[in-house]
């Protein structure tokens, strides 16, 4: 018997989501007498896993699976629990993973908890505790199904090196037709930028900044501190930005270990779209702008006045350190 954790990657390297898993999963074996396994697909080298607690992968590669496809990802993420008898299978709260937890969960008919961000306050009953509401309580799940799937909320957890010994396995599941009715057409990247997904800063701006031709000085913010760049719902619509920056509830969900909000008021979708995220930095002209109740440091002020300033410290900074 096992924990389970899809391991993702993409273009052949792991995401950082995979090495939090690893810890999360290792950390409830060690209290259970149990290892962690790993399956991937399509990874290239895995040995890096070994450094996070994981001891054994379960290799796919397979040109059919070159892009995601939900329905084929899942059912080979059954077959390797069914294959290591894992009870507890262990995935990450990324775009791809929130389709594939809910199928993989009913595929195995297992109860299924989603944005979990602790470890099991007890395992007779298995409790969890996870975000709700949009971010904005707590509550405590318990579950009953002798299979579980975890979704583990980003940066909740954190990564911890533990490093292992690595069996290293190719697995050849059943991979059917039908799982591929669906599929990927085409997939549009940005490149030479950290991606939200991955980002453990994020510099975001709204219609304070008053037109695309003044987001320079939020890109050379975002690459003093080797951030990403994002924006309010308002800014993707009237073309500022590309939608593929759009974060918040109707947008990309952020988890960031710090998020910059330049000009943004606050919508309350935006806010539950990033509340997950530890340190929450408002630069608003606007005292009362809803976004000063729930940040933690907030500054009053013009932003082109301000930030530019900030740049410059930064940029001191990084220089004597």
């Amino acid at each position: 018997m096992s924990i389970l954790i899809y391991a993702e990657s993409a273009e052949g390297k792991f995401k950082k989501v995979a090495f939090e898993l690893a810890s999360y999963a290792k950390k409830i074996a060690e209290t259970s007498g149990t290892t962690v396994t790993a399956v991937t697909i399509n990874a290239g080298d895995v040995s890096e896993l070994s450094n996070y607690g994981v001891d054994k992968v379960l290799k796919v590669n397979n040109d059919k699976l070159s892009g995601f496809t939900a329905k084929a990802f899942a059912d080979i993420i059954k077959q390797a629990a069914q294959k290591e008898n894992a009870q507890i299978i262990v995935l990450s709260s990324t775009t791809d993973s929130l389709y594939l937890a809910p199928l993989v969960a009913v595929s195995l008919e297992a109860g299924f908890a989603s944005n979990v961000v602790g470890l099991p306050s007890s395992s007779s009953p298995f409790r969890v505790k996870r975000t709700a509401f949009s971010n904005k309580a707590f509550n405590t799940t318990e579950i009953a199904t002798p299979t579980k799937v975890l979704s583990i909320a980003k940066n909740s957890y954190g990564i911890f090196e533990n490093k292992t010994s690595l069996t290293q396995e190719d697995f050849n599941p059943t991979i059917n037709d039908a799982d591929f009715n669906v599929k990927v057409v085409s997939v549009e990247k940005a490149s030479g930028k950290v991606t939200i997904a991955d980002a453990d800063i994020v510099v975001s701006a709204g219609r304070g900044l008053k037109g695309p031709e003044n987001w320079g000085m939020i890109e050379e913010l975002a690459t003093v501190l080797g951030a990403a760049t994002a924006c309010s719902k308002p800014v993707s619509d009237l073309g500022w930005r590309s939608h593929g920056e759009h974060v918040g509830q109707t947008g990309k969900p952020v988890a960031a270990n710090l998020y910059i909000a330049v000009g943004i008021s606050g919508a309350i979708q935006h806010i539950a779209g990033i509340n997950s995220s530890k340190v929450k930095v408002v630069i608003n002209t606007d005292s009362e702008a809803p976004f000063f109740k729930v940040a933690d440091y907030g500054v009053v002020g013009d932003a082109f006045e301000i930030v530019p300033k900030l740049i410059e410290k930064l940029k001191v900074f990084k220089a004597n350190n």
